[in-house]
Order: structure tokens, then C-alpha cells, then sequence
């Protein structure tokens, strides 16, 4: 694509660092020169590195990975509940700029500490709560939680088709939604875009997935001219880039 592209959701896993068994499985390697060498040409020119389950709370890899991939990325984070105010801010010195929740596969803090960690880390370095939750298990009292946090995020249009109501309601109250992981989703991922940007067009942000681990399929650089196709075009540059870079970077 000629439009930059803030890549809102993408995963290193590089194994000169400790990798944790979720059920099973155990990543391939999957490092920064991987990921450039994948990206090249799609027009990326920042990004969000999110942890994985099989990452736990290693910071280690994340922290490296930032400083080879630049300012314009910024990382997503699994932290326990109970890490210290100065973990979290040597984590922001370091890029960091959200926690995250990772409901379907573990490996993050529990949902039961969402409110008091996500308040905590805004309150400390102003971070995000990002959550990787199908959305149909989005009751009214969680999506009130939700709603209520100083900011949040869905991953992977909130998975199924099912959970849609639900995320509209996140969306209508200001909560951001990634179109990602295509592979991984139960629904019409156009229906769903098209569905958050008539409530909100600066919900929707996009993102590669890469490498896409235990995905039905991988990204395919078609994903993006397909969401681009979805959008008006006066909506593009905003999904593509805008949303996001004023969501990570304050830009």
C-alpha cells in the first residue's frame, strides 16, 4: 500500500529469550529481522508489539525488540497485578504504552484485577488496557468495567460474530477495536468493520497479527487492500494510520 500504516498488533518472538508452553504449543521464531523482512513493502512505519501467552512476563525480548524497531513503535505488555509503580515506569522509558488482558489464551494478569491494574498503569505512565477476549463472554457488568477504564481496546474484531452487539456497545463508549487476525475470527470481518466506523470511525485501527502463531491462517498482505476496500476512502489514512499513532503515540 502507498498509505503508511501503523501496525496496531504484532508479535516478536525471538529465542534468545525464555519461551513459556501454552498448551502445547511453543512459537517459532519470529524476530525483528523476520518481521521487516515480511512487512516489506506494505508501507508499515510504526507499530505495537504485543506479548504473547507463551511470553508470560517477560519483558526482556519486548524491551529489545523496541529499541531495534525505533520510536514510531511502541510496546503492549503482560504484567502481574501486583508489579511495582517503577516497573511500570522503566517500562514506559523502555516504549511501553499498554497492558494487556490476555482472556482467551492466559499468560497475562487475571480479568478480576482489570480495573485496578488498568487504573494503575494510566494513573502511573498514562497506559491503555488492550483485551483479547471473544465478545460474546462480554456481560453488561463487564462491559460496564470495560467502558468505564481510562482507555481500552479490543483485539481481533472481539473474535465471533455473536459478540458484535456487545463490542458496538464498547465502541459507542469510546473503547478502540483492532481489525486483526483475520485468521482467527468467527464472522464477516467487513460486516464488523463497517458496523464500528458508522458508530465511530476513530474506533478502528489496523494490524498485521504477524506471524499469525496458531491462526487458521496467516496475514496475508491482501488483508489490508481488503479493509481498505470495506472503508471510504475518506476514512482510510485515519484507519490505517491516524487512529492508532493518536491512540499509541499522542500523535
Amino acid at each position: 500500500m502507498t498509505q503508511p500504516v501503523f501496525d496496531a498488533h504484532l508479535h516478536i518472538v525471538d529465542p534468545a529469550h525464555r519461551l513459556l508452553e501454552n498448551n502445547g504449543y511453543v512459537p517459532e521464531p519470529f524476530t525483528v529481522d523476520d518481521y521487516r523482512v515480511r512487512t516489506a513493502g506494505l508501507g508499515i512505519a510504526g507499530g505495537a508489539v504485543v506479548s504473547g501467552s507463551f511470553q508470560g512476563f517477560d519483558q526482556g525480548y519486548l524491551v529489545e525488540a523496541l529499541k531495534s524497531l525505533g520510536p514510531s513503535f511502541v510496546g503492549v505488555t503482560q504484567i502481574p497485578a501486583d508489579v511495582s509503580d517503577q516497573m511500570i515506569s522503566d517500562l514506559h522509558e523502555a516504549g511501553v504504552r499498554a497492558v494487556r488482558f490476555n482472556v482467551a489464551r492466559g499468560g497475562s494478569a487475571d480479568l478480576a484485577d482489570l480495573d485496578r491494574l488498568a487504573r494503575r498503569v494510566h494513573d502511573v505512565s498514562g497506559w491503555h488496557a488492550e483485551l483479547y477476549i471473544d465478545a460474546r463472554t462480554i456481560d453488561n457488568d463487564l462491559c460496564e468495567q470495560i467502558a468505564g477504564l481510562p482507555a481500552a481496546s479490543v483485539d481481533h474484531l472481539g473474535m465471533h460474530r455473536d459478540g458484535l452487539p456487545n463490542l458496538l456497545r464498547l465502541v459507542e463508549q469510546g473503547v478502540r477495536v483492532k481489525a486483526t487476525g483475520f485468521g482467527r475470527i468467527d464472522m464477516d470481518p467487513a460486516t464488523a468493520i463497517r458496523a464500528i466506523v458508522n458508530v465511530d470511525p476513530t474506533a478502528l485501527m489496523v494490524g498485521t497479527d504477524l506471524p499469525s502463531t496458531r491462526a487458521r491462517r496467516p496475514f496475508h498482505d491482501g488483508d489490508f487492500e481488503y479493509i481498505a476496500q470495506v472503508l471510504d476512502p475518506s476514512q482510510v489514512a485515519d484507519v490505517f494510520w491516524g487512529n492508532a499513532a493518536a491512540f499509541y503515540l499522542g500523535a
